[in-house]
């Protein structure tokens, strides 16, 4: 029995309709393993290196500045460089790593020295 070239591509997705019996439906190269709104995990995890940015360049601006900093801009502008959709995270987490070097320069500058504390 011979296929046609698109019968070949078709393949069958299994859906559960509201009365609970299965409904066969034939699409173009859908993948039955992959729900049709899941993000693909590129995204996911572009999504999570912005979010990790912007709470490594807040915690930076606290502590160890010298070496969250630099991640923290790494890893804003490998998430907006990829096309992450939380955009405006990545800008954040963009600034709060240049800041946290800043705030590193200033207090280099300031006491000589990367340590700082309250009072003397």
């Amino acid at each position: 029995m011979q296929l046609t070239a698109t019968a070949r591509t078709a393949r069958t997705a299994r859906t559960k309709s509201t009365h609970g019996d299965a409904a066969v439906r034939e699409t173009a190269g859908a993948r039955p393993d992959i729900a049709p709104d899941a993000k693909p995990v590129g995204i996911r995890d572009t999504d999570g290196m912005a979010v990790a940015a912007f709470v490594l360049g807040l915690v930076g601006l606290l502590v160890m500045n010298i070496l969250l900093g630099p991640i923290a801009i790494v890893l804003s502008a490998i998430a907006l460089w990829r096309g992450t959709a939380r955009r405006g995270r990545a800008l954040l987490g963009l600034a709060l790593g240049i800041a946290d070097l800043a705030v590193l320069a200033v207090l280099v500058s300031v006491n000589g020295t990367v340590v700082w504390g309250f009072g003397s």
